[in-house]
């Protein structure tokens, strides 16, 4: 049974939103250098590789040190919010949280960290109802692993695609948020997803790269299919 929801009118566009009462802005206080010793999510690593002309050398790496023992460190969730009776546009949820290692606010999609003993799906669907209170139905599709910054980093994840029908109009549900986690959820419809993410840039916000490549690419799939 889902408790605490509430059936609502799609307002095109303007999109959904729901918003944690906060008594202050969050911002960046200070910023040292982190001892080896004191870091708890990330150590740093000195790689020495040898190049295709036999040349030795080296690259510097950070490393999480949460990885699960099945070798994947997080998942991104693309929910596909729709109506079967057609009263609001295929759409999705995407979410704004304030991210310290960049000092703003970052738009992006649900995402998280995998436990230990669970599958990239079954995280998929954690994080999500967490995150925004919906409870995805089924997998659509779950990507082969993705690195997300090789020239920096050996962390990586997969993007779970899940599917969230309603028979009529779009509920809002309660998030089950962490102590700490302080996150605004927006529904959209995939149609409209870059004009709000532009709309994003010009308040402000920084758009996270996995967001904002499926958006890219969706419109530009868009483009060529009435091209051809």
């Amino acid at each position: 049974m889902r408790l605490g929801f509430a059936v609502v009118r799609y307002r095109p566009l303007s999109a959904l939103r729901t918003i944690r009462t906060m008594s202050a802005q969050p911002k960046i206080l200070a910023k040292h250098d982190l001892p080896s010793s004191e870091a708890k999510w990330i150590k740093l690593k000195k790689i020495n590789w040898e190049d295709p002309t036999g040349k030795q050398r080296v690259w510097e790496s950070a490393e999480r040190t949460t990885t699960s023992s099945g070798g994947i460190d997080a998942v991104a969730v693309l929910a596909i919010l729709r109506s079967q009776s057609r009263k609001f546009p295929p759409s999705t949820i995407i979410i704004e949280q304030f991210r310290p290692p960049v000092g703003k606010f970052v738009v992006e999609l649900p995402a998280g960290l995998i436990d230990e003993g669970e599958t990239p799906e079954q995280a998929a669907f954690r994080e999500l109802e967490e995150e925004t209170g919906y409870v995805a139905k089924k997998v659509l599709q779950s990507t082969p692993l993705y690195v997300s910054d090789p020239g920096m980093s050996n962390a990586n994840m997969k993007l779970v695609t899940v599917d969230v029908p309603f028979e009529d109009e779009l509920q809002i549900y309660e998030q089950k948020l962490d102590a700490g986690e302080f996150i605004v959820r927006r529904v959209v419809p995939i149609d409209g997803l870059v004009k709000e993410l532009e709309e994003y840039e010009k308040k402000g916000f920084v758009v996270d790269a996995k967001l904002g490549h499926f958006a890219s690419g969706y419109e530009m799939a868009q483009k060529l299919q009435k091209d051809i």
